[in-house]
């Protein structure tokens, strides 16, 4: 195995003890299982590198398009921080549990900083089973001829959700295609009316199981008549439908959103922490 600052660089070889690792601690690591269960751990499939610490897999961090810490204790993170800064950066967050997030951004930020935003507390919530409130029928998969319908909401959603516009960089294209890919594997939701999206969601993450929930998103003019807490909760339908726990996590100042999640069923199992760059 290759070793740099106390960590290794894991391969497909590994991935019997990866997926023990992550079966652990399901909803927090779906991100991550759900892109190894498809495409194991060779980087280039993966999209992005696993590495380890410890003889039985005790640290773990995915480093791709955003940086994941998935376990460790604090001379885990720290190995994770030195190959980091060794690699340099170039992911666009750091997302996991706070408790493993936050200590590694300290270890990072005087080589990364400054972060755009750092938002240090989103409660990662679950619901195990069919939504307490009854779904929105009328929200159904977005079809392949609807994506320039669907993507206005989508970019209108990120903008408001991450503070930049997507199509910054390279005129959107890259953020379409992620779209197009989320709509073609059936895993972007909406409601319709009049050809305009007023309610959006989608299943970021699908791992054997859990679903992550995210991108929720009410047209303006729609807010406040319970658009969200039905239509939220015809996404979970489907994920328990398929015999998945439906997950999310939420900023911890958005107290709007926390009370429709609980009305939908959803209870909070841990904080997420992220950075933004």
């Amino acid at each position: 195995m290759l070793r740099v600052a106390g960590a290794r660089l894991l391969d497909d070889r590994d991935r019997a003890g990866v997926r023990a690792a992550l079966d652990a601690d399901p909803v927090a690591a779906c991100m991550v299982a759900a892109r190894i269960e498809v495409a194991g751990l060779d980087p280039w499939r993966l999209g992005g590198e696993l590495w380890a610490v410890g003889p039985r897999l005790d640290g773990l961090c995915f480093s791709g398009a955003n940086l994941v810490p998935l376990r460790g204790e604090r001379s885990a993170l720290r190995s994770f921080a030195d190959r980091a800064r060794r690699h340099g950066r170039g992911c666009s967050s750091l997302v996991g549990r706070a408790e493993l997030v936050l200590p590694l951004w300290d270890d990072l930020a005087p080589a990364w900083a400054p972060a755009r935003e750092v938002r240090p507390d989103q409660p990662l919530m679950v619901l195990a089973g069919p939504p307490a409130v009854t779904p929105d029928p009328l929200v159904r998969p977005v079809r392949p001829d609807e994506i320039d319908l669907y993507l206005p909401a989508a970019i209108a959603m990120f903008t408001e959700e991450v503070g930049v516009d997507p199509r910054a960089g390279d005129g959107g294209a890259g953020y379409r295609a992620r779209v197009a890919e989320l709509v073609g594997a059936g895993r972007a939701f909406a409601r319709f009316e009049d050809g305009q999206v007023v309610f959006k969601a989608e299943i970021g993450a699908l791992s054997s199981q859990v679903g992550q929930i995210q991108g929720v998103w009410v047209h303006p003019s729609r807010r406040g008549h319970g658009y969200g807490t039905i239509g939220t909760a015809a996404v979970a339908d489907r994920l328990a439908a398929m015999g998945r726990i439906s997950s999310l996590y939420v900023n911890g100042f958005n107290h709007v959103a926390r009370s429709v999640y609980g009305r939908i069923g959803f209870t909070q199992v841990a904080s997420f922490a992220t950075v933004l760059f």
